[in-house]
């Protein structure tokens, strides 16, 4: 498996073709082979290589991922941003920590000028992309949100995302229309029993038909799953896989389940953070330039896994910005860790990745600052 305190020498896809040759491993070398001539994955295979257990396979899996990830999209990570502005939601998942029915969550809705005074604290630290994230929340009418998309793209001047759950097919086009340019909406699990078992108050049908329109209409989309539902298979995760390459999506928000208190779930085992790192590396596989975040998720089970996601496929870790007398209340599973932006900066610079100069300029006056404040004590 992967050592976080061990950086990876840059390798060449055709290098990792060689040595998986070398080592007589004839699934590993026709999903390599696959990979390089972009050619689809098989079910089949895929649910083969999940099943995966070898520390050898393993890693020479990981190296396959890492490879087309240098490929295709370099040895840059993205540092994105997220502002959770509201723990209000009309939903009742069952997974879902800030779900209506939860009576000990403490609500909150950020006011429009707070969301956008953040976005531009954020923007001056070479944040890649602001992700306005809530629970489903009426308050933010169509007209209210258009106007925050706005008011943060012309003062932030940086890319703006939305997570904001379904909202009719019209709202998704004006939010774009405003200034959104990337939209996440996690199907969750693409089998319709689980998902209909999981969302009691969704459409399993109008969810996959919203994401649609969000590809048709020229958002940078994403989507995702949860890994480790009740009833969930490897059969499972395989066809989410091939959902998310076939739908067109060029983000993908993947994670293990998490426990949240007050709900169904609570006593629920959480996700195998081992077989989410095998997804992360399938992903990569099978959609070679998409942007995919090692997520908070992952951190809050294992946080050296979190930054092992890198050397698997993930070229993307998203930090918390949301005001401190919000965020603890943004409880959307037990634990859940703040990624805060210093410490991750720090970190991905020191295990050799590239970064938004910004981001670098901005850590190295942080780093400043930290050594005057030691030598004045």
């Amino acid at each position: 498996m992967l050592n976080d305190s061990t950086i990876l020498p840059p390798v060449t896809l055709e290098e990792t073709i060689e040595e998986i040759k070398r080592s007589g491993d004839k699934l590993l070398l026709r999903v390599a082979l696959k990979a390089s001539e972009n050619e689809l994955l098989e079910k089949k295979e895929i649910v083969k290589v999940l099943l995966i257990e070898e520390p050898e396979r393993l890693r020479l899996l990981f190296k396959l991922a890492d490879a087309i990830r240098r490929k295709y999209t370099g040895e840059t990570v993205l540092i994105k941003g997220v502002i959770e502005f509201s723990n209000y939601c009309k939903k009742n998942c069952l997974y879902c920590g800030i779900r209506a029915a939860n009576r000990k969550v403490e609500r909150y809705r950020m006011k429009p000028e707070e969301i956008v005074e953040t976005a531009e604290r954020m923007a001056g630290l070479g944040i890649n992309t602001i992700i306005l994230q809530s629970g489903e929340d009426p308050y933010y009418t169509a007209d209210l949100m258009e106007d925050i998309i706005r008011e943060v793209r012309r003062r932030a001047r940086t890319p703006v995302s939305i997570s904001i759950g379904n909202r009719t097919k019209e709202e998704y086009t004006r939010f774009k229309e405003a200034g959104a340019s990337k939209c996440l909406l996690k199907h969750e699990t693409i089998n319709r029993e689980i998902f209909e078992a999981m969302h009691p108050d969704d459409d399993y049908d109008e969810r996959i038909s919203i994401l649609k329109h969000t590809v048709e209409i020229g958002y940078i989309a994403g989507s995702g799953n949860i890994v480790g539902l009740p009833g969930q298979t490897i059969e499972d995760i395989a066809e989410d896989i091939i959902f998310l390459r076939d739908v067109g999506v060029k983000m993908v928000g993947l994670g293990p389940f998490v426990p949240a208190s007050g709900t169904p779930l609570e006593n629920h085992p959480p996700g195998d953070p081992d077989l989410t790192l095998k997804i992360y590396a399938l992903v990569r596989l099978s959609i070679p330039r998409v942007f995919m975040p090692a997520t908070t998720a992952l951190g809050t089970l294992n946080r050296e896994k979190q930054f092992q996601g890198f050397f698997a496929g993930c070229n993307v870790i998203m930090c918390n910005f949301t005001p401190e007398e919000y965020r603890k209340r943004y409880n959307i599973y037990n634990n859940k860790i703040p990624v805060e932006f210093y410490d991750t900066a720090r970190r991905l610079r020191d295990q050799g990745w590239k970064l938004n100069p910004l981001v670098l300029k901005a850590l190295e006056e942080h780093e400043r600052r930290e050594k005057e404040r030691e030598m004045v004590s």
